[in-house]
């Protein structure tokens, strides 16, 4: 404050620029990361035990869901198994790939064939 004559003055308040933002204007202002499926695909290679090992493994999810997974892939040639980031989705479609081959058929060479495509904006 200043004295002027024996009385106060108040200052006038300087709002810097730099001040943040409501978080609201925060939140709409953030850029939402685009999402990827995840997709195992079907062979004749691997059977039910070894799909639901993988993606309780891998994926944490619970048997009674891994076993509707392993029985859509098996119906359909195709099941996504995880919706998320795409660094996150690479990872785990890396992951399938590394699982290693299915100790259960003595004619599996290998681990389950995964991609990764773009999900669909909401």
């Amino acid at each position: 404050m200043q004295e002027d004559a024996g009385v106060a003055v108040a200052e006038p308040i300087v709002r810097s620029k730099t001040a943040k933002q409501p978080k609201e204007k925060e939140d709409q202002q953030r850029k939402k990361q685009p999402r990827y499926h995840v997709i195992l695909w079907d062979d004749d290679d691997h059977t039910y035990d070894y799909v639901i090992r993988m993606l309780m493994e891998l994926f944490s999810h619970e048997p009674e869901q891994a076993f509707l997974m392993a029985r859509e892939v098996d119906t359909t040639g195709r099941v996504i198994v995880l919706t998320t980031t795409r660094e996150h989705a690479e990872l785990k479609r890396d992951q399938i790939h590394a699982y290693g081959k299915d100790d259960l058929l003595s004619r599996c060479q290998g681990s389950m064939y995964a991609t990764i495509e773009a999900a669909p904006e909401e």
